[in-house]
Parts: C-alpha cells; structure tokens; sequence
C-alpha cells in the first residue's frame, strides 16, 4: 500500500495555492472575533490590528487580550502569549529547511511561520509545492487575518459593553476552541488536566495571568518525563 494519499499524488502548485487561499479566509474570519475582543479589554482600534500585524499569532493573541481584558498585569500577558508563541519557533526549525530562504525573504518567512503555514507546507508530497503552500497560506492568513481584525474593532466598539452580550466569556471560550484540537492523545490531556488544577488552586491567591505562568510547570514535568507514545517513526 502507498504511504502517500491519493490528493498528494494529484496535487499541483495551483491547487495547493488554492488551498492555502482557503485556510487563510477561513483563519482571517476568526480575526473578527479576536477585534472585538481586543477592543473589549481595551485595545484601541490601531493598537488591536497591529498587534495582528506584529505578534500575528491567534493563541498568543487571544491568551494576552484575555489576561489585560480579566486586570492581569501587562508582564503576565506578555509572559502568558510568549509561553504560547514558544510553538513557532520550533515549527521554524523544521520549515526553514523545507524553504531555505535566504535575507529578506527568510525574516519574512520567519513572521509567516505560524500553526495553519506549517500544517500545509510539511503535508506537501515535495519541496517545490512546500514552499508553495507555505507562502500562499502565510500571507493569505496574514492579510486576512489583519484586515477581519480591524473589523472585529469597529464591530466591538459599536457594541459597548461586552457583558451584555457574553463577550467577555469568548476569549476564554475561544482559547479552549483552539487548544481541544490538540488534546489528541492521553499525554496531552493529563496536562491539560494537571495545568487545569493548578490554576484552579493558584487563581484565588494571584493576580490575573499569574496562574497560566504557574499551570505551566505542568508541561515542563511532562517534557522531562519518558512518552512511551513516542516510536521512532513518529519522531521524524
């Protein structure tokens, strides 16, 4: 039996560009959640979009206006959307060999490289349509993703108070949307557990964001211990 799928075999450049047009309007729609988001923990329209532009990492994004919009300080935003961010740098080691891009074209691959960029680029059957739906899908997502950013701003703020629709429950809500995906194997939710329960006894003595940081250490335990999940051929 083929290891590779029958949609690999007859992919072409065109029909992958396609298909990274298509992740990036269906990324780009969730921007308007994040707008309106931004705006209801008190981002400015300006500040909200070009957060998009310059951090452009969703999870990171959400976990920061989350903990501004709940009175966290700025610092356990910061470290909360930078443990989250943590993840590209580690997709960057695996496609910056796959597009061996050099000078500009290799920094603003470096701002592309995010979840839905590397899932197409490294689920390609070669090099050539790699580099394809890498750039297709980055900047897809990243045109959308900041313009549906801008509109979830001034959708939010022609809203007022987001309490009275239930807004401020979204970002929490939106950041469990994100990580359920990933919680595909028992390891993963026995962390996800362990973190949970962490911050639950954290929360009441700590300020906002304080407890992400804390639930953390329940990664790093699991990163130093065996995965017997782990064959060598999934490690490649």
């Amino acid at each position: 039996m083929s290891a590779i799928p029958p949609e690999a075999v007859a992919a072409t450049p065109k029909s992958v560009a396609r298909k990274g047009i298509w992740v990036g309007v269906a990324t780009g729609a969730y921007g308007i959640s994040y707008g309106a988001l931004a705006v209801a923990a008190g981002l400015n329209l300006w500040q909200a979009v070009l957060l998009s532009l310059l951090l452009f990492s969703g999870g990171s994004q959400f976990a920061l206006v989350g903990v501004i919009g709940a009175g966290g300080s700025g610092a356990s935003a910061v470290g909360t959307s930078t443990l989250l961010g943590l993840r590209n740098g580690f997709y960057g080691l695996q496609v910056s060999k796959l597009l061996q891009e050099t000078g500009w074209r290799r920094v603003l691959a470096a701002q592309l490289t995010i979840d839905e960029s590397t899932a197409v680029s490294i689920t390609q059957p070669d090099r050539t349509l790699s580099r394809v739906g890498f750039w297709w899908t980055g900047l897809s997502v990243y045109v959308l993703w900041g313009s549906m950013s801008a509109v979830g701003a001034v959708l939010g703020n022609a809203m007022g108070d987001p309490a009275r629709f239930g807004l401020d429950a979204a970002a929490p809500a939106a950041f469990c949307a994100l990580v359920w995906s990933r919680l595909n194997n028992r390891r993963a939710q026995l962390v996800a557990v362990a973190a949970g329960l962490i911050a639950l006894l954290v929360s009441p003595h700590t300020a906002s964001g304080i407890p992400v940081l804390v639930a953390a250490l329940a990664a790093v335990v699991a990163g130093f211990l065996p995965d017997r999940s782990i064959t060598s051929a999934d490690t490649i």
